[in-house]
């Protein structure tokens, strides 16, 4: 087999002009060293080429070439081509490693990505190109900022532990006044939810003045939590057209008041760039960044030939130091996903080491087989706290959060896929929609959660607590054929997991 391998690729090898050469090592030694950022592209080439010749264009295009070899490169920027080093032609696979020393040593996000899938999905020489995992060498990390405030964090302001952090998103998602939003929000508050977080889409409509809708829910949380006695979070969205907006926003929230840890900052990641991510990473640290995907899917559709995958979404977002990402519901939701895509990603950037399509990444900063790194593999694994006084070893968790056509009926189902609590879901509909109204919606959630930590089965559970019971009886009777068939589906693939 191997030897059949050798002489496939000597056959491609022949067909590669000079220049195309000089981009491709299928012989390249140890690519894990440390010197590159290595990436695995589904790549189907242009009628006329071999995907050998589309590759080497590709790492051609994302690095130091174009379209002809130049007389202006030097010796030392030949070092800079990013080189195609394998090959897996019956999945029409290729790796390609780009020296890290590329890239903005600023710790740019954005660069990279300008780099990997900028150009290069629009280029004759491919008809699919997707981005479906990349590895980031310890030394790299270092240059990068990672999260700052994280879920534990948060679970620490909240007091919150042993499940998830219980969330929703105010519907409708527009056309509330800032003080009917402000109502929705004490109505969860009070109900027992945690969090409540402003949808994609919110801004400084003339109906819901920022102003306005921040004053309002500052005093929706202060009489949640004298009446509650638990304190709350709000995710505030302060995407913007413009950057003195954005901070405008942001300070606004800083002066309102809030307690620290009581508010976070939202941003919608894709669409208003991973630039605006990384300015509040680094503004505003103890604060949790809130990174909305919005967009993400016409990259990371699994039936879109050109783009990345969730995995690729979700890891850049942990480098770029947002403390938690939507990763999706694995199709226990509305939205499009698998647990090969959602659960993946969302494991990938929870742990400090974990598998993913094709790499297993570590997120320590000191080499990997150092004991002290070793160790923190195994509290990690072990749900202990890490890298609380020793951060300069690794790079902090980023927090799966998940949304999208979740109710308290399908909970348990979305924690066991998962194999864990450590997320936040935000369901909307999924407490609004309840027949009572939303305080009765997010009880329903949380006696959900109680019946999953006392290990009682839902429907045992329901029987005396009527909030629960309500939300079962509407959800169930509501879900759609194909809600219905995705639980199946899903539930089977939980048995098989847990065999």
């Amino acid at each position: 087999m191997a030897k059949q391998k050798k002489q496939d690729f000597s056959k491609l090898v022949k067909t590669l002009n000079p220049k195309q050469k000089a981009y491709v090592n299928l012989k390249l030694r140890n690519p894990t060293r440390g010197d590159y950022l290595l990436c695995v592209f589904n790549l189907v080439p242009f009628k006329g080429a071999n995907i050998l010749q589309a590759a080497s264009e590709v790492a051609a295009e994302s690095s130091t070439g174009t379209n002809f070899r130049v007389k202006t490169e030097t010796a030392f920027s030949r070092e800079m081509n990013a080189l195609v080093y394998d090959l897996d032609l019956r999945r029409n696979l290729v790796w390609i490693a780009y020296p890290w020393r590329l890239f903005d040593r600023g710790g740019n996000v954005q660069n990279i990505l300008t780099y990997i899938v900028g150009n290069v999905l629009g280029m004759k020489e491919v008809i699919a190109l997707k981005l479906l995992d990349v590895w980031f060498p310890p030394a790299m990390l270092e240059q990068y900022d990672g999260p700052s405030y994280t879920l534990d964090d948060m679970r620490k302001y909240l007091d919150v532990y042993g499940r998830p952090i219980l969330g929703t998103i105010v519907k409708p998602k527009m056309g509330l006044t800032s003080a009917e939003y402000a109502e929705v929000c004490y109505d969860f508050w009070t109900g027992g939810g945690d969090f409540v977080k402003n949808d994609e889409p919110q801004a400084d409509q003339d109906f819901c003045p920022y102003k306005k809708m921040v004053k309002h829910v500052k005093f929706a949380m202060d009489k949640a939590v004298k009446e509650t006695g638990r304190k709350k979070v709000h995710s505030f969205n302060v995407s913007s057209p413009d950057f003195d907006t954005m901070i405008e926003r942001c300070e606004l929230i800083v002066d309102a008041g809030f307690e620290q840890g009581s508010y976070a900052f939202l941003i919608d990641g894709i669409t208003a760039g991973w630039m605006a991510v990384q300015t509040l990473r680094r503004r505003y640290p103890e604060v949790f960044i809130h990174f909305h995907r919005a967009a993400h899917g016409a990259f990371t559709r699994v039936e879109n030939p050109m783009g990345f995958s969730v995995l690729v979404l979700s890891k850049f977002a942990r480098l770029a130091g947002a403390s938690g990402i939507h990763t999706g519901t694995a199709g226990v939701g509305k939205m499009a996903g698998t647990p090969g895509e959602d659960i993946v990603a969302a494991h990938e950037i929870l742990r400090f080491k974990s598998k993913g399509h094709f790499f297993e990444q570590s997120w320590s900063k000191i080499p990997s087989r150092d004991k002290d790194s070793m160790r923190l593999v195994q509290e990690d694994l072990a749900h202990h706290l890490i890298l609380d006084d020793d951060e300069w070893r690794g790079v902090k968790k980023c927090s799966p959060i998940v949304s999208g056509g979740l109710n308290p009926t399908l909970l348990k189902l979305f924690i066991d896929l998962m194999g864990g609590v450590d997320f936040i879901t935000t369901m909307g509909a999924g407490c609004h929609a309840h027949p009572r109204g939303t305080k009765q919606g997010a009880a329903a959630l949380v006696q959900s959660c109680e019946a999953y930590t006392q290990g009682i089965d839902i429907q045992e559970y329901a029987k005396t607590h009527k909030e629960l019971k309500l939300a079962i009886d509407f959800f169930e009777s509501k879900q759609s054929n194909v809600a219905k068939l995705n639980k199946k589906v899903v539930k089977k693939k939980t048995v098989k997991k847990k065999k």
